[in-house]
């Protein structure tokens, strides 16, 4: 019950206290040491070679390391918390979980494009480079408008559910090396040149790391958007039935998990949505209007609700089987 109770409180501080301080952020902390090892492992543009086993080494070895950090930290609190009365237990793992679950912010960001996209398309445009790791610089309204949609269902399975998910396998050290590695992905796991460095090798590691542990969870969240469509008062037009229909879709994306929340959320809203020059997911689908972005968000909200309830039936379940 504890652990239970940590769920909730974590999802209650989200919601009513949003981040904290980014001095007292454990992602941050995380995101501090990637980018220290990403300088000395990932080579600049002029030194690069096609084929550089060594940097793949190097990058798995600074991966393993960072993993190793976050797991004793992770595992240390949660040790902590076992030797306390239930209700400091709860507390103090609803604390050290809420940093690792993200979706007041990813909600009021996207919400915030669509806002300042309102006024101006050049003010969207910015306020979406926030989110997303493209170029932005000549997307069109409703492109912008899809890209919000696009990062708000993918970040939905980064920020929540999937951390839910390891949270409920394997408790605070479970869902601290999900951030991890998704947080290395985001930063590492790049093909060609970003920021002058060449991430094919170096981040290679990183990136399939993301994706083993993205697999279940990426598919789990493009159910339980499907789920929400089919309890949704509104007239989606989609539900759980539509679930071969978003494996079609899925597919059409480079990435092997990013796709199925994707292709979910469109099928849900009914709309288009495109990445120019590499994918278009649901293309019978309309171009999406200003209220998708909110009926988006919605959708999202009861996925979080559906994911926590889920998985404290799952805690109490398991806890149940392992008492047996």
């Amino acid at each position: 019950m504890a652990t239970v109770a940590a769920l909730w409180l974590a999802l209650a501080i989200d919601r009513w206290l949003g981040e904290p301080a980014a001095r007292w952020h454990p992602v941050v902390w995380m995101g501090r040491y990637l980018g220290w090892a990403g300088r000395r492992i990932a080579p600049q543009a002029d030194a690069a070679r096609s084929r550089d086993r060594a940097r793949l080494a190097a990058g798995a070895m600074a991966w393993c390391a960072g993993a190793a950090m976050v797991l004793a930290v992770a595992g240390a609190v949660a040790a902590v918390a076992d030797r306390l009365p239930g209700w400091a237990q709860a507390l103090l793992l609803g604390l050290a979980l809420k940093p690792l679950l993200a979706w007041r912010m990813l909600r009021d960001e996207v919400l915030a494009v669509e806002a300042v996209l309102a006024r101006s398309l050049d003010e969207g445009r910015a306020r979406l480079a926030r989110l997303v790791s493209r170029d932005v610089h000549a997307l069109t309204e409703a492109e912008v408008r899809e890209s919000a949609i696009e990062s708000l269902a993918e970040n939905l399975n980064d920020s929540v559910v999937a951390p839910l998910f390891w949270f409920v396998l394997f408790g605070l050290p479970g869902a601290a090396l999900y951030r991890f590695a998704n947080t290395a992905d985001a930063m590492w796991g790049y093909r060609g040149v970003r920021d002058g460095r060449v991430w094919d090798w170096a981040g290679k590691w990183a990136a399939r790391a993301d994706d083993v542990l993205s697999w279940l969870p990426a598919r789990l969240t493009a159910f339980l958007l499907l789920l929400s469509c089919s309890l949704s008062r509104e007239r989606e037009r989609a539900g759980v039935r539509a679930l071969p229909a978003t494996a079609r879709e899925a597919r059409r994306t480079p990435s092997p998990n990013s796709g199925w929340p994707m292709a979910a959320m469109a099928l849900c809203l009914g709309v288009r949505l495109v990445k120019p020059g590499i994918y278009t997911l649901h293309a019978a689908g309309r171009e999406a209007l200003a209220a998708d972005t909110q009926r988006a968000a919605s959708l999202a909200a009861r996925v979080v609700a559906l994911s926590a309830v889920l998985a404290s039936a799952s805690i109490l379940g398991l806890a149940a089987f392992r008492g047996a």
